[in-house]
């Protein structure tokens, strides 16, 4: 057997989402049945201290040996790192992103990708241009539990999709919780619920009626939105979207103008003040709806880290006759945190010399943040000229 192929990482921020990144990379990979890809993380960096970088080093337990910078300047000039995970808020992902592709580093780069579409296209320009590795991080796409799902509709076992209702909201007193300040509601991080939490509700729209089709089938949809805004700062504290996709998996029904292809909806929500899971023990489930004509898949909140999913056969689609309804149910348990999985995956796509993944690919990116930016334009939601900007390099 072949050694593992060994993914040096260097991490670009200090917060929480790199805190539960690094402490999932240190992980023994043989706990989740992976052999081939093994991590180590070379590098972290603090845009406010080296100090801040070594405690947090300590923190999350990483192995002697790892550099601590005060600066992402000196992150992206080390040796030792191959790959960096940018982890800083949407408003500085472009700026810090081009920084690593400038200094010649592969980069995973946190969902939301940008804050605009033209920003996400220049990333991969520039990835292209220099013959680097470039992702979003998406890590709910690499769940076993999503790609199961996904298999489950190509193979045609939901029939013809119809409808997708995915809900990812937090149920909070925005006031007591976050005031003016605080990063989910800051105009100037790009703050608000669309970015941060609407990406998961279009991610299970998107990786259900759009990435299950042949690339040459996708066609992007049309959108229609509405937006609250959070009358303290002006982000959006509720969107609601339905968008329209001409072409969706399955058979088209007998009689359609071209026979070959149906539409669907996909409907995306997300919300600060009311929750998806509003008594915090799955109650409400569940928190995706994925319906066709063989029956519905449902899938348990939280949708970005689900661990369960049920399909829920259709009345006549070989039900046994028992008069109970017939329900198969698919447990997933996740052996850490679970943004291992797409550690695993660029790791992959490094080792086989691959600019992007097939599991969240730069097109289908770029389509995605084309929504948000149709869903804000909708809602006259506008962030600061400066964090929307293509010049580079820019101090924000």
């Amino acid at each position: 057997m072949s050694s593992p192929y060994t993914v040096r990482w260097g991490i670009l921020a200090t917060g929480m989402i790199a805190d539960q990144f690094v402490k999932d990379l240190i992980l023994d990979p043989s706990k989740r049945g992976v052999s081939d890809i093994k991590h180590e993380v070379k590098a972290v960096a603090s845009s406010s201290s080296a100090d801040r970088a070594k405690k947090f080093l300590e923190e999350c337990k990483v192995p002697e040996g790892a550099a601590a910078y005060g600066s992402y300047e000196e992150l992206v000039k080390d040796k030792n790192v191959d790959i960096v995970y940018v982890a800083t808020p949407h408003s500085h992902h472009y700026q810090n992103t081009m920084l690593c592709l400038e200094s010649g580093k592969h980069v995973l780069c946190e969902k939301s990708f940008t804050t605009n579409a033209a920003q996400a296209k220049k990333l991969i320009q520039t990835a292209e241009a220099k013959n680097l590795f470039l992702m979003e991080a998406v890590w709910t796409r690499f769940f076993p539990l999503s790609i199961q799902i996904r298999k489950f509709i190509e193979v045609g076992n939901l029939g013809a999709v119809h409808r997708v209702i995915a809900d990812n909201s937090f149920g909070d007193n925005i006031e007591e919780k976050y005031g003016t300040t605080h990063r989910m509601i800051n105009m100037d991080l790009a703050g608000g619920c669309l970015l941060d939490l609407g990406i998961y509700s279009l991610t299970w729209v998107f990786q259900t009626l759009y990435h299950t089709l042949p690339p040459q089938s996708r066609r992007p949809p049309k959108v229609i939105s509405a937006i609250t805004p959070y009358h303290a700062t002006g982000a959006d504290e509720m969107t609601s979207m339905i968008l329209t996709f001409p072409s969706a998996p399955g058979p088209a029904p007998v009689g359609t103008p071209d026979g070959s292809s149906h539409p669907a909806h996909g409907i995306a929500l997300t919300n600060l003040r009311v929750a998806s899971d509003p008594d915090g023990f799955d109650t409400c489930r569940p928190a995706i709806r994925i319906q066709g004509t063989a029956g519905e898949i449902q899938v348990d909140g939280p949708a970005f880290r689900p661990r369960a999913w049920r399909f829920v056969k259709a009345k006549g689609q070989g039900q046994k006759g028992t008069g109970e309804p017939e329900v198969e149910e698919h447990e997933c348990p996740i052996p850490g945190q679970g943004m291992f999985w797409e550690a695993d995956e660029c790791g992959r796509c490094l080792r086989d010399g691959r600019l992007e993944s097939d599991g969240m690919g730069w097109e289908e990116s770029v389509v995605i943040m084309e929504v948000m930016d149709e869903v804000r334009r909708q809602g006259g939601l506008k962030y600061p000229e400066r964090i929307e900007s293509l010049d580079y390099p820019l101090v924000l």
